[in-house]
């Protein structure tokens, strides 16, 4: 079995100048716009959001989220665990000082 040289096939398969080419008109563009993703029906029943939380309280959160699955919630996660916690809140009992 004959012994290839690999850098010799990489060369043929990517030649230098065509790459380059297809970097410069595609990627280095100055002023080129990035290509616009489609809004294909994004939900509009959520958003993404994010949010600052101690880490003390990201350690308990993730641990109720552990306990969670060790009891057999597969679907657990954090974001599924604050929206439990927003159904049981009662705003009487909210600190003032909050």
């Amino acid at each position: 079995m004959a012994q290839r040289d690999e850098g010799l096939a990489g060369a043929r398969v990517l030649d230098r100048e065509e790459v380059e080419s297809v970097l410069k008109g595609a990627f280095y563009t100055p002023g080129a716009a990035a290509p616009v993703a489609k809004d294909e029906g994004k939900p509009t029943h959520y958003k993404v959001i994010c949010i600052s939380m101690y880490t003390k309280d990201l350690e308990k959160l993730d641990e109720m989220v552990d306990a969670l699955k060790k009891k057999g919630l597969t679907k657990a996660n954090r974001s599924a665990l604050i929206r439990a916690a927003l159904d049981q809140v009662d705003l009487e009992r909210v600190p003032k000082g909050m």
